[in-house]
């Protein structure tokens, strides 16, 4: 028995150590596999084949660009996708192409497992799906706003600083975006972007009026607007920008507290749905299977 059992771990160690010598030389980004082909002599060099992401989005294009889409859901749909921060006009249709996607598979895994013989599920599964990547990319948008809503305090602080040193505006907007390139990434992004839009020679106001748009938040709406009137009339842009940074960080301890005061609403479900059945049950079980002992039918025995 020993022999046969040493003959099978010495047969399944000489495989394990072939196949991976095989794997490694055959792999292209294996470093082993790179040494034993220098090792070799000159190899041809490996073709490298496009990434999964690569491949998913060449897929998805030509199913985007064959739906019959209308103008006017195209430019919807690509402000949407520049407020989540894909400005590649590409994305659109790999958007749409995964809208359409997620559908048919919706549609062919309810025709698979359930059958075609409930219309509501063929019907209501794949609307889902159809609709599932529109929630995901309403969810960025949200997100990024937020992130954008945080930092934008910040942000004023920082220009009212360099507006004061003697820096102009477009100055100030780039000198801050490179600062909070870390902190706040997205906001840093936009500033950069007004400054390029600034330097191809748009006037400020309309930069400015592009930025609302690519970030759909209403702070920056009202930031733009004190901006705009602070340029048309000629006031201090420092002043303006303090107000507006006060403003914004009492609005922003506004809705901590609001977030706080939602806080006990928001426990109640939790506590009927979870705390309070184990409360009951720990505390009137026992009464309740004493009773059931005393008063059940096999009490008198």
């Amino acid at each position: 028995m020993l022999p046969t059992i040493l003959a099978v771990i010495v047969f399944l160690t000489v495989v394990a150590a072939v196949f991976t010598f095989g794997a490694a030389l055959i792999t292209p980004n294996s470093t082993l596999g790179a040494r034993l082909r220098a090792l070799g002599g000159p190899q041809r060099q490996v073709e490298q084949k496009p990434a999964l992401k690569e491949r998913i989005e060449q897929a998805l294009d030509p199913i985007g660009k064959a739906l019959p889409l209308s103008p006017a859901d195209v430019s919807r749909t690509r402000g949407w996708m520049i407020q989540a921060g894909l400005r590649d006009a590409s994305h659109v249709n790999y958007y749409f192409g995964l809208r359409l996607l997620m559908g048919a598979v919706a549609f062919a895994g309810v025709a698979l497992f359930v059958g075609l013989n409930n219309p509501m599920l063929l019907i209501g599964i794949p609307a889902l799906g159809f609709l599932l990547p529109r929630f995901f990319l309403k969810r960025m948008i949200r997100d990024r706003q937020q992130r954008i809503r945080l930092g934008l305090p910040d942000a004023l602080d920082l220009t009212v600083i360099c507006v004061e040193a003697g820096l102009a505006l477009d100055q100030a907007l780039l000198r801050v975006g490179q600062d909070l390139h870390h902190a706040h990434p997205d906001l840093s992004d936009e500033f950069h972007l007004v400054n390029l839009e600034m330097r191809a020679g748009k006037p400020r106001a309309e930069a400015l009026r592009n930025l609302v748009d690519r970030t759909g938040v209403d702070d920056i709406r009202a930031l733009v607007g004190t901006l705009i009137q602070t340029d048309r009339f000629g006031t201090s842009i420092a002043q303006a920008l303090r107000v507006h940074s006060d403003s914004l960080r009492t609005e922003r301890r506004q809705r901590a507290e609001e977030q706080a005061a939602k806080t006990t609403i928001k426990m109640v479900p939790p506590l009927v749905l979870f705390v309070l059945p184990s409360i009951i049950f720990v505390t009137i079980g026992p009464a309740v299977i004493q009773l059931i002992r005393q008063l059940g039918p096999g009490s008198g025995k």
